[in-house]
Order: structure tokens, then C-alpha cells, then sequence
């Protein structure tokens, strides 16, 4: 299961669940949603996502690539292997950064 939620005082989201191929769906669709602001940073908080499998951290980074220049994803605490798999496939994507 996937909850979505706008958060209270950013320009973005928090996320509750699992990002899998049960979710995708879901999952691309916010994403979409999520990038059409035109707001310069796009908060999302993964704190309380269990797993994101790499399909998953692949939707972030297509979504990143696709944003106009001088705009950015935060992802805040994201669950450990989403820095991870976003430094070995995509290393010094600008537009995506990981905050604690």
C-alpha cells in the first residue's frame, strides 16, 4: 500500500508505504503531478517508506532529468537504498538531492 499526502509547509509530498510494482502506478502518476509545480524546490518526505525498489528510484530519477533547468526534488530521509542506487546509476544527478 501507498499513502500520499501533501505536506503541511512545503511544496511537496510525504510518503507512506512501499514503492514497488504493486504502487508503480500510483507512484508515477504523483510523481507527474509533482513536477508540473513551478515551484524551484520539490519536497519529498520518504521517512516513513519502508522500500523503494530500483523501478522506483528510476520514476525519481526520469522525473528529475525531465524538470526544467534550476529546479530540484529534495527527497528528505529517504529509506538507505535510494542514495544508493541513485549514486550507481545515476551519480551527480543535479536535480535530485538527498537530505537527512
Amino acid at each position: 500500500m501507498l499513502q500520499i499526502d501533501p505536506l503541511p509547509d512545503n511544496a511537496g509530498l510525504g510518503v507512506i508505504g512501499e514503492i514497488s510494482v504493486n504502487t508503480r502506478t500510483v507512484w508515477q502518476q504523483t510523481l507527474k503531478q509533482l513536477a508540473e509545480r513551478r515551484t524551484a524546490v520539490l519536497h519529498v518526505d520518504l521517512s516513513r517508506v519502508r522500500f523503494v525498489d530500483v523501478a522506483g528510484v528510476t520514476d525519481l530519477a526520469v522525473t528529475a532529468q525531465r524538470l526544467p533547468e534550476g529546479q530540484r526534488i529534495v527527497l528528505h530521509r529517504p529509506p538507505a537504498q535510494v542514495p544508493r542506487i541513485l549514486e550507481l546509476f545515476w551519480p551527480g544527478l543535479a536535480a535530485i538531492e538527498v537530505a537527512a
